[in-house]
């Protein structure tokens, strides 16, 4: 498979370093966001999830709408929709975009954060009732018989589904998380499996885990998930100038933060790492990584992790856009398939990376293995690089 990218989806200008608060949809400023991701050749987007944010799934059909090729990744809690009309929905967005229906599972990573929409599941059994959700979709997907279902969480009788996907037999399941609940998970059933940016050991071990619960399942080594890795590149014409502007980007960070904290009464005085403890095992890690030194590896940055908390995907990559290059080829080299970068100024960095970043990466990758006859023309007609549109700033 090619390599591949992913942005984040915004649906207004309000920025970490610039916020509006309150902003609510600006319909205009999300069709020209997602209209750059197109034009800029971006594979995917990953429309998030949370319990006070937008609908993630009218987000999604609007980005369908604007867009051509970009595939539209939907976060999904199992404990927000009963699995069968989570399998019509997701059939139904694949049918309306042609096919570019993707669906990221988040199991949940904090209890307060689930107990807003009324989980009280503990970890543990959050992952077991992700496990039978997946099940059944992909039952629900690929078969065109009624099927009954008695499991530990779901239980229905004569289920059955009229609303395929494109591919008659299923759409592709992410899962992500560092614990190893989230291994056995993902790596039995995913077909993408999503990490965030740590030093290239840490990568390598937890790809590791991944294709062992792969191995352990029955999956084949040419059927093991595709790994997707997310970082928040801040990038310059030189190492100099990036560097620079990543200085002025954890200024900015940490006076929001301080700013939040006397606003919620959080902390009365100091830094987001005196807050409490994050419950995921993804954000203590990457706190834990944090203490070992500023940077990792060639330019993988740790500032931006204690600046937030390690609140979601937060390590930078710092650089000129060759250093930053560099640096993804080096997870490409891993094993990494699916590259995630999302900035600070957003709309702006994610032009800059369609410009800088994406072209010179691709341009980098070693050749494709031949393709024999049956394999070739795929399902995409070779539109993964540059999809031969005007790249222009809209």
């Amino acid at each position: 498979m090619p390599v591949e990218f992913i942005s984040a989806t915004f649906l207004n200008a309000s920025t970490e370093l610039n916020a509006i608060p309150g902003a609510s949809i600006d319909p205009d400023y999300l069709a020209r966001y997602a209209r750059n991701l197109d034009d800029y050749a971006f594979n995917y987007t990953l429309v998030p999830y949370d319990s006070s944010y937008f609908d993630p799934w009218t987000v999604g059909a609007t980005i369908a709408s604007h867009t051509k090729n970009l595939k539209i990744i939907i976060a999904v809690r199992p404990n927000t929709l009963y699995p069968t009309v989570a399998a019509k929905a997701l059939a139904t967005l694949d049918q309306l975009s042609r096919g570019r229906a993707v669906v990221h599972f988040i199991a949940g990573g904090s209890d307060v954060e689930q107990a807003r929409e009324g989980d009280f599941l503990t970890k543990e059994q959050r992952y077991s009732r992700l496990e039978e959700y997946i099940r059944i979709l992909k039952r629900a997907w690929s078969s065109t018989e009624a099927f009954d279902w008695d499991g530990e969480h779901y239980r229905f009788k004569g289920f059955r589904n009229l609303v395929r996907p494109v591919n008659g037999t299923s759409i592709p399941v992410s899962v992500g998380g560092s614990s190893e609940d989230a291994y056995r998970v993902g790596g039995a059933l995913a077909d993408i499996f999503g990490l965030w940016g740590e030093p290239l050991k840490e990568t390598k071990d937890q790809i590791d885990k991944i294709y062992a619960a792969a191995e352990e399942a029955g999956r084949a080594p040419g059927d093991r998930p595709r790994i997707w890795v997310t970082f928040r590149p801040i990038v310059a014409e030189t190492d100099d100038l990036a560097w620079a502007k990543a200085h002025r980007t954890l200024d900015a960070l940490e006076a929001g933060a301080a700013k939040k904290q006397s606003v919620f009464g959080a902390v009365a005085h100091g830094k987001a790492g005196e807050a409490p403890a994050p419950q995921n095992v993804g954000s203590q890690r990457l706190l834990e990584i944090a203490k070992r030194g500023e940077v990792q590896d060639r330019a993988l940055w740790y500032p931006t992790v204690t600046a937030t908390n390690a609140r979601g995907a937060s390590t930078a990559l710092v650089g000129s856009y060759r250093t930053v290059v560099d640096s993804i080829l080096d997870y490409v080299k891993l094993g990494c398939e699916l590259i995630s970068i999302r900035g600070y100024d957003n709309l702006n960095d994610a032009i800059d990376y369609g410009r800088y970043v994406l072209p010179r990466v691709r341009e980098n990758l070693p050749p494709p293995p031949p393709q024999t006859e049956e394999h070739k023309g795929g399902e995409n007609g070779g539109q993964n690089g540059t999809n031969g549109a005007t790249l222009v700033s809209r």
